[in-house]
């Protein structure tokens, strides 16, 4: 790309967070015509209208908004490409933007997220909790750490636990007043707490055994869209739940919960990161999913 072209991309970036090409004129020293100039050859390069503009004010078309997001990533992957050629040695640097679910985030990836930190001063981070899917094209995030595989085969999911499966379990006191179940088919007798997302219950889990899947259809009186809710229920001993074992590692190894027909293998929800194009792995995001990769399996040798 020519030095000229990622000069107009700067303009276009920076008049889009100031509202105003004067402004962006100012700040760079060039006149506004020399501005205007820059978004016009842009435009033209990508046969599309990125703003709107009048005399009072500019916006972004939906065009605009789309490669905005692309724009911002590939600016701050030069900018990190300049300052390692200034220091001569790779320090990662800028705003990670990330999703993750609600007991993946709390209780697992926030003290990795400060380990990182730790290592690397001067990345910050921008974290959003949410068990609903995140919108990888409109909303601002960078990479999702997401269980499974996301239903957008668009998106570039890269593995970060593969190996990751569900885990049934339930609190000491739940089992002492309720019974230990020896077999799947025994959750029939036993309250259940089950995940909901989009309004869809999982209230079916699947068992496998000698080759051979044994679906059970559970029930209960808990059913929530949070799947933190879900591990603090069965913690406090409401029930039985089905949860990524990554989710509840630490509750399982402090005996807060105990792990159930453990002769039978679980459903697989392997750990990736998740992103809406492969360009935007940054040197940061690349070494942070290294480093979470590698506190999975650090996890997973100290059970």
């Amino acid at each position: 790309m020519k030095m000229k072209a990622l000069q107009d991309l700067d303009i276009f970036v920076r008049t889009v967070d100031s509202g105003s090409l004067s402004a962006t004129a100012r700040a760079l020293d060039i006149t506004p015509a020399a501005a205007s100039a820059a978004l016009k050859r842009l435009e033209a390069e990508l046969g599309a209208s990125l703003l709107v503009r009048s005399t009072r004010s500019l916006r972004l078309t939906p065009e605009g908004a789309v490669f905005l997001e692309h724009c911002r990533s590939a600016l701050a992957t030069l900018q990190e490409g300049q300052h390692a050629l200034a220091t001569g040695r790779t320090q990662v640097q800028g705003v990670l933007r990330l999703a993750a679910s609600s007991d993946m985030g709390r209780n697992v990836l926030l003290p990795w997220l400060d380990a990182f930190q730790a290592l690397h001063p001067q990345v910050r981070f921008r974290l959003q909790l949410s068990d609903r899917l995140a919108n990888m094209y409109s909303e601002p995030v960078d990479a999702a750490f997401r269980h499974g595989e996301p239903p957008d085969s668009s998106l570039v999911a890269l593995p970060v636990a593969p190996n990751n499966r569900r885990v049934l379990c339930a609190s000491p006191a739940y089992l002492a007043q309720r019974g230990v179940p020896q077999k799947p088919g025994d959750l029939t007798q036993h309250d259940c707490l089950c995940f909901m997302l989009g309004g869809e219950v999982n209230d079916r889990w699947s068992f496998f055994r000698d080759g051979k899947e044994e679906a059970i259809s559970v029930g209960g009186g808990h059913v929530t869209n949070d799947g933190d809710v879900v591990r603090r229920w069965a913690i406090a001993g409401r029930g039985v739940a089905y949860k990524a074992w990554l989710d509840v590692a630490q509750d399982l190894k402090a005996g807060r919960l105990v792990a159930l027909c453990t002769e039978w293998q679980t459903e697989p929800v392997p750990l990736y990161m998740v992103l809406p194009d492969r360009r935007q792995l940054t040197p940061a995001l690349r070494l942070l999913r290294e480093f979470v990769s590698q506190a999975c399996l650090d996890l997973q040798a100290a059970q």
